[in-house]
């Protein structure tokens, strides 16, 4: 019994001295860390409040998380609140997307599009679905593109290698074209046997010569591949018009860096704007060369800001005729997103998809070209009613960024700036990678767009059409800040009304 004791009470002694080692290492610690505090000039809380001021970065620091899991309303978080995040969660799961007891969304804020039902929609037997619409009729390789919602434009280096080969693989799946983004061409782009729309930024990434011009010899190899069936010239995007492509230093590796002909391990910024074009003449040279040298339709994406600098494209084009205009053009809003961008820039610059999309419509209406130049519409159009109202105000196609992000898993951690993104998408640590498996990913990249599709052609049903692209702008009415609601048709009377 002795012994027991004897061995009870050393038992108890070696916890009281480990007690005493931890709470003594705690100590210098914080002793440490009290002295650093106090001695630092560059933060005055810390120095005011040493150790506890700490925790208000921690706190800051994670409060965006908390808020996006605990706080938050459904429908109060941006960029995408977590009731369009869970709708693309669904979709990709090919669950149930019905809900109950009511709809969350606030239907009183102005500006928010309610759709018109029919009294006499037509019945199931006479809907059809979407139809094929021919981009670029004149060109050598036109394109027959059967979709009406597509992958925006996201680089290999943007993006992660098993991110690009999961949306190829979807892509194709779901009978959809991908763009590339601005960097180029890589392999992971072709893997999957999608459609490729080839974007041409302002650095030429992947058809440039040794001195950064581009290159006919690069263009031809690129248009090579049947896969690629388009090109579209990059002068500005949604997130950061007036400023090119960013892409950090730790995120520009020996592949990428070969891929783009740039050095490895140096950040890779695009010129902010293509040297070459100094007016809407020299634009339109360059579409024309672009594609003589292809033989492919080719286009350009940009952001409207004044309004009357894009008219002038248009009496350009008037001189010049039809066969000099572009086979599209992408308009992407002032709310396009990106993985690096100047605050400034994100916030505050460019004009809003739901102005600039009509507005557009009207140009090419005016212009006549209706025909000519096919319209696509980017810029934080994620769920099926944004989509349908696209589609109503005037574009021929929508593509989205972000939304595809969600369904290759993106939590809206807002990481896409750091070689750190919890799910893999837009990092190239192995470490993240290996939690995105293209083979399970790419199901649900498949599943969103027809999803998506699916949707809108409800909507177009319940108005009373007989598929999406007979949406037009009587079709929607807009909130006034007055509570009521006025017909798009009033608000922007033009080709909507048609």
């Amino acid at each position: 019994m002795g012994e027991m004791f004897d061995w009870v009470g050393f038992l108890f002694q070696a916890l009281a001295i480990g007690f005493v080692v931890v709470v003594g290492a705690f100590a210098a610690v914080a002793l440490m860390m009290f002295i650093a505090d106090r001695s630092q000039t560059e933060d005055a809380v810390r120095r005011n409040y040493p150790v506890i001021g700490r925790f208000r970065h921690i706190f800051t620091e994670l409060g965006e998380f908390f808020r996006q899991y605990f706080f938050a309303m459904d429908r109060e978080e941006l960029p995408f609140n977590r009731a369009q995040r869970d709708w693309i969660g669904r979709a990709t799961k090919g669950k149930d997307s019905t809900i109950a007891f009511g709809s969350t969304r606030p239907l009183g804020i102005p500006g928010t599009p309610i759709f018109t039902n029919a009294a006499f929609p037509p019945i199931d037997g006479q809907f059809c679905e979407t139809r094929p619409v021919t981009i670029g009729a004149g060109c050598l390789q036109p394109y027959v593109a059967t979709s009406i919602i597509n992958i925006s434009g996201m680089s290999y280096g943007a993006l992660s290698r098993p991110a690009i080969e999961a949306l190829s693989k979807g892509a194709k799946e779901a009978g959809i074209w991908m763009n590339t983004g601005e960097g180029g061409l890589s392999p992971y782009h072709l893997s999957g046997g999608a459609d490729i729309v080839f974007q041409i930024g302002t650095a030429k990434y992947g058809v440039r010569d040794a001195e950064g011009n581009l290159s006919d010899e690069k263009l031809r190899e690129v248009a090579a591949h049947n896969q690629v069936r388009m090109f579209e010239i990059k002068l500005a995007q949604g997130a950061k018009p007036g400023k090119g492509g960013i892409l950090p230093a730790e995120k520009v590796n020996a592949e990428i860096a070969a891929i783009r002909g740039i050095p490895e391990g140096k950040s890779s910024i695009s010129p902010n704007r293509h040297v070459e074009v100094d007016d809407f003449d020299d634009l339109l040279d360059l579409i024309d060369r672009v594609r003589r040298v292809t033989g492919k339709p080719t286009g350009f994406k940009t952001v409207i800001g004044d309004p009357a600098d894009f008219e002038a494209f248009f009496e350009v084009l008037a001189k010049r005729g039809p066969d000099a205009a572009p086979d599209f053009i992408t308009i992407d809003g002032g709310e396009g997103g990106t993985g690096a961008s100047p605050m400034p820039l994100m916030d505050l610059v460019g004009m809003s998809i739901r102005e600039a999309l009509p507005r557009v419509a009207d140009m090419i209406e005016k212009a006549g070209m209706k025909d000519r130049i096919r319209l696509i519409a980017s810029g934080k159009l994620v769920n099926p009613g944004d989509v349908a109202w696209a589609l109503a105000a005037g574009a021929d196609f929508v593509t989205s960024a972000r939304g595809f992000m969600f369904s290759l898993g993106c939590i809206q951690a807002l990481k896409c700036n750091k070689n750190t993104c919890p799910t893999g998408i837009t990092t190239h640590d192995p470490r993240f990678q290996k939690g995105l498996v293209p083979e399970d990913k790419y199901r649900k990249v498949a599943r969103y767009a027809q999803h998506l599709t699916k949707e809108v052609e409800t909507i177009a049903h319940s108005v009373g059409v007989l598929e999406p692209r007979q949406l037009r702008r009587r079709h929607v009415r807009i909130v006034q800040p007055d509570g009521r609601t006025m017909s798009m048709g009033e608000l922007w009377p033009g080709v909507g009304n048609h």
